[in-house]
């Protein structure tokens, strides 16, 4: 299996995940969704790029925990290219402390999630909510890291 993840801080690091994290969380997802390869990029970023990118292109008026942007490449276009996510870090910061998980965990839930809208899962509905939630568990618990979804 061939996985790439690009790691860029558009904050700084300190407190971040390191870019093996990231690798580590994203690779897992795409393997127990069965994707055999994939590339990743990842992108830090802080409130006001978050919320200038989540008013852009969700029209929504705030910044939020992630953003995934799968890639749309020109038919006939071959490419391990999956997408982009984009995490926010003060976001992710606040979440963790409010739910009362670990920064790194809360990262590696986030990564997981957007990493699955990526590969085409959402939860616009009940029943994909719930696939996709299970999945997130699942592999989650492969990283050693409790059920997100569990109350606090």
């Amino acid at each position: 299996m061939a996985f790439c993840i690009h790691t860029n801080y558009h904050v700084e690091p300190l407190e971040q995940p390191s870019a093996a994290q990231f690798s580590a969380w994203v690779s897992t997802a795409l393997r127990c969704a069965r994707k055999r390869s994939g590339e990743v990029c990842i992108a830090l970023v802080d409130a006001n790029e978050g919320r200038a990118l989540n008013r852009q292109y969700r029209e929504k008026d705030y910044a939020t925990n992630v953003l995934s942007f799968p890639a749309e490449l020109p038919r006939g276009v071959r490419s391990n290219l999956l997408g982009d996510l984009v995490l926010c870090a003060p976001v992710v910061a606040d979440e963790a402390l409010a739910q009362h998980k670990s920064r790194t965990d809360h990262y590696a839930h986030l990564c997981v999630h957007g990493t699955l809208h990526l590969l085409g899962y959402d939860h616009l509905d009940a029943d994909a909510a719930e696939t996709m939630e299970s999945m997130e568990i699942r592999i989650l618990a492969k990283l050693g890291i409790a059920d997100p979804y569990a109350e606090f």
